[in-house]
């Protein structure tokens, strides 16, 4: 777990962590139990182990490791940060997955989020890859909005930001599912390729490869195209994200956002 990059008030213990959610949360505590019970029965030891749960905050045991965020990642790391996001993917059964509520951020809202703040997008450029954006948006959603539904359930971390992977010098291991529920495989590895943690850092040799990790996931061809489109909605997303909201801006390297708007244009190609 760490603290640079969190919105929660984290307590770091020598044994456990107690993350206590904000007053204006909507149902995060319950969606981080929800999602550590589930995790702790059928994948024990890829995330932390729920401990208590009262008044709006969560204690879970303290995993050992370092954040992926800012590190290198070398072959060994990719290798078990896929094989953790496999694993995750994986473990809980595809009848049980149905039944979760959807996660934070589904299509439905992210696209949301992009009309609604669309007008508030500062910089040539940028505007330039939001128009684009909402051009292929506008032809693309109800097919995204389908795809959610017919495609094969499972349970979403549902924040792809490096920072929630902890490498152990062996394994990797994750934290964070406040905004976790029922999503599935395209539109999680596309959240996190496209994460502004997984490319915009500044640190030689630090960012996550998205062909390289990619590579290490069997999709078939249908998740292979739903993929791609899922990748161009979080890059958009992003890039209304990046140029609109000057404190997501502040958090990432000058420039990000210009960098942003490249990186969709090359998406829709």
């Amino acid at each position: 777990m760490t603290q640079q990059w969190t919105t929660h008030g984290i307590e770091l213990r020598p044994d456990s962590v107690h993350k206590r959610f904000r007053p204006d949360a909507d149902g995060e505590a319950e969606r981080e139990w929800r999602a550590l019970t589930l995790l702790d029965r059928h994948a024990p030891g890829l995330a932390p182990r729920p401990l208590a749960r009262a008044d709006g905050a969560v204690t879970m045991s303290r995993l050992p490791g370092t954040v992926l965020r800012g590190a290198e990642l070398t072959e060994a790391r990719l290798d078990a940060l896929a094989r953790a996001v496999r694993r995750l993917h994986d473990a809980v059964p595809g009848d049980e997955a149905a039944r979760l509520p959807r996660r934070r951020w589904d299509v439905r809202e992210s696209a949301a989020a992009v009309w609604s703040r669309a007008d508030a997008v500062r910089g040539p450029a940028a505007r330039r890859a939001l128009a684009a954006g909402l051009r292929w948006l506008d032809g693309a959603q109800d097919g995204l909005c389908a795809g959610e539904s017919s495609s094969a359930p499972v349970l979403g971390q549902a924040d792809g930001n490096l920072a929630n992977f902890l490498w152990d010098g062996a394994d990797v291991r994750l934290v964070d599912f406040e905004d976790s529920g029922r999503s599935d495989r395209p539109y999680e590895l596309a959240e996190m390729v496209e994460h502004v943690s997984a490319w915009a850092e500044t640190r030689p040799g630090a960012g996550l490869d998205a062909g390289a990790f990619l590579a290490r996931y069997g999709l078939s061809p249908a998740e292979e195209l739903r993929l791609l489109e899922c990748r161009r909605l979080f890059a958009l997303l992003w890039l209304v994200f990046l140029t609109a909201d000057a404190a997501t801006a502040a958090r990432n390297p000058p420039g990000t956002g210009e960098r942003q708007a490249l990186r969709l244009l090359d998406l829709l190609g």
